[in-house]
This record gives C-alpha cells, structure tokens and sequence, in this order.
C-alpha cells in the first residue's frame, strides 16, 4: 500500500471513530446550555461559565476549583458536605471542561484564575478560601497573585502548582495535533483515570462519567493548550508566602499522580510556614477516597 492509500485509509478509519464514538460532536451553544437543567451559567468576558452555588446569603464562602480535565462534579462529595454545614459553597467548570465554554483562546493559568475572579465579581462575593485540586492548585495561586485581597485561605490538595516546567516557544495548537490527540488518546483517556485511585476497583462507573466529556467540541485542543502554558509558579507562590496567608497543602498517602516525594524540597522553600496533612488510604483524590479523614482536617482544622 503506498502513502497516499495508507493516509487516506487512516484519516477514514479516524472520522468512523470519532463519529461511532460521538468523539467532539456537541457544540456548547445557546442551544446545549437549555439542555442543562441543573446549575447556573453566567456570561463572563471569555465566555459562558458553567457554576453551582448554595446558600448564597450565608458569609464563610467556599470556592471548589477542580483540576486538568475533571469538571466540578469532581468536587461533589466535600462540597455537598460544606453546603449542609452551612457554608456559602460554589463551584465551576474552567474553561475548555464541562458544560463551560471551549472558547478558541490560550489556556493559561491567568485566564482560569481570571475566570473565577470574574464569576465571584458577577456574584458580588469579596473574599473566600479557595480549595485547588491538582491543576487547580495553579488556579488558586495565579489569582492570590492578581487579586490578594479576594483570598481568605488557600488550600491545595494533590497540587501541581510545585511542578517545574521548560517553558514552551510556540504555545499554538495545530489542527493535526488535535486529530492525533483524539486518535491516540480518546480511545484509552477515559479509562486511565481511574490511575488517580489507590483502589481503581471500588470506582468502576467512575470512567463512564469522564466518557461523556469526551463528546464536546475543542475539549482535546483546551487539554493541549494548558500543557503547552504550563509555566514556573514559583515567584507567585514565594509572593503568597510572604503576604503570611493561611496555606494548606493536603496529599494522598499513595498519589501516584503528584508524587510527594518530587516536590517537597521546592514545596518546603516556597511555604515553609504551610499546614500539611497526608490523608492515609488514598491517592491523587483523597476527598473522594477518604472522604471521612480529608473531610475531619478540613472542617475542624483548616475551617475551624
């Protein structure tokens, strides 16, 4: 078979896949969002924000940031537990996730942290402890750097705010890397999350979930672009440091994901005044592994 067969015999083979599996066919229209029944959307500067909030007219004011590519839903249990607690609780899908709009831009910390900033200004909320989950935890430490004075207390759980990172040139995505994106990746993305468990065995619907993000138009491109703006957060977190905010850092005994060991020496130098938690029995989700043990440090310490 020459090249040219070979070629056409693959670009085939990659649209009957994409169509028998749905793969980026739903545009998050005017249309889409009517579908959604549940939740609120509010139309910030970049796009359409998909959010939840409860008890809104209470004061101590909970901000769920959920992490690379698990929408807010991540975030369920522990923000079910706030709202019945009495918290004022919200939470939100970032940008390129979720039921929130894939708008064709860079995917740059600055812009989810510019997000959340903006969504929390539309709901006339002032101050909050905001909890970062994984990639989150970058969220929450860009907007400490743009708005100090909109936090309260940050709380990172299996952060990867510490990784360091080579910085990109070219931070465009290309519409060849998004093809192969989506015929290397989408066929085995959904199940490889369960890799963020210790126990994959007690979660088996867990990857049907992730499933139907895979559905929506420009979720690969939103993936690759956030790799590709990864950058050093370095002088951001020696910043909160110094502004003596409460930090708390809070991993799983067994993350596989953010592995402890690789960052705790840049951890300690850039907070070396944190409250840090190691919740036991549990891997890059401790707040749904070990709901009892993270959720104990987080009301009656980190909330108290």
């Amino acid at each position: 078979m020459n090249l040219k067969k070979l070629f056409s015999l693959i670009i085939i083979t990659f649209f009957f896949s994409c169509s028998n599996h749905n793969y980026e066919s739903v545009i998050k229209d005017d249309s889409f969002r009517k579908t959604i029944k549940s939740g609120n959307f509010a139309e910030l500067s970049d796009g359409f924000t998909y959010y939840q909030i409860d008890n809104r007219f209470n004061e101590n004011t909970l901000v769920f940031i959920h992490g690379f590519s698990v929408p807010s839903y991540i975030w369920d249990k522990t923000y079910n537990t706030a709202k019945e607690k009495g918290f004022k609780v919200i939470k939100l899908d970032l940008f390129g996730r979720g039921f929130s709009d894939n708008p064709d831009l860079d995917y740059t910390d600055e812009l989810f942290a510019n997000q959340v900033i903006e969504l929390l200004q539309e709901l006339e909320i002032s101050k909050a402890t905001f909890l970062g989950l994984s990639n989150g935890g970058r969220v929450i430490s860009k907007l400490a750097d743009l708005k100090p004075n909109m936090v309260e207390k940050l709380v990172y759980v299996s952060a990867s705010s510490f990784n360091t990172h080579n910085e990109i040139v070219d931070k465009s995505v290309s519409e060849k890397e998004i093809n192969e994106f989506i015929i290397s990746k989408y066929p085995t993305i959904s199940s490889g999350q369960l890799s963020d468990f210790k126990y994959p065995e007690n979660y088996p619907s867990w990857d049907d979930e992730y499933e139907e993000l895979l559905k929506f138009t420009g979720f690969a491109r939103a993936l690759i672009s956030t790799v590709k703006n990864h950058t050093n957060l370095d002088l951001e977190n020696k910043e909160i440091s110094d502004s003596n905010k409460k930090v708390y850092t809070i991993w799983g005994d067994s993350d596989s994901v953010i592995v402890y060991n690789n960052i705790k020496d840049k951890l300690n130098k850039l907070f070396p005044n944190r409250f840090e938690y190691t919740v036991p029995n549990s891997g890059h989700l401790p707040h749904i592994e070990n709901q009892i043990d993270f959720e104990k440090y987080l009301f009656d310490v980190v909330l108290k």
